[in-house]
């Protein structure tokens, strides 16, 4: 995945995002080099992406922009929402201070590290 700007439309990093997707190993046999399904919002509405994505093999399960909430996809998306809420909740990830993305990747890593300790703490 690659470092973008904040102006940058989200569903233009769709395909690179799931062309760096690692493989997934789980049963005995080849591993899964594509996840089965892709969950998104309605900002990733788009027929040319869905077709795309159709393409590479892989369902997409998108919300259609102008039908009513109840989809069921908000459970699933509940999740991201929350985990970036957990990385605004350091400092420098919620305004990037960093010109070189090394950097940024690095802060992110460590607040994953930070965030990860913390529930493992609360578990134990």
């Amino acid at each position: 995945m690659s470092l973008t700007g904040g102006n940058r439309n989200d569903v233009t990093q769709l395909l690179p995002l799931l062309a760096k997707v690692p493989s997934v190993a789980g049963l005995v046999g080849r591993p899964h080099r594509r996840p089965d399904v892709v969950l998104g919002g309605r900002g990733y509405d788009h027929d040319k992406y869905r077709r795309l994505v159709w393409a590479l093999g892989i369902k997409p399960v998108i919300a259609r922009r102008g039908t009513p909430h109840g989809s069921g996809l908000g459970v699933h998306r509940w999740v991201v929402e929350r985990t970036i809420a957990w990385l605004h909740g350091f400092r420098r990830l919620r305004v990037r201070w960093e010109r070189r993305d090394d950097i940024h990747e690095a802060f992110l890593g460590l607040a994953t590290c930070l965030i990860t300790h913390r529930h493992v703490q609360r578990l134990c």
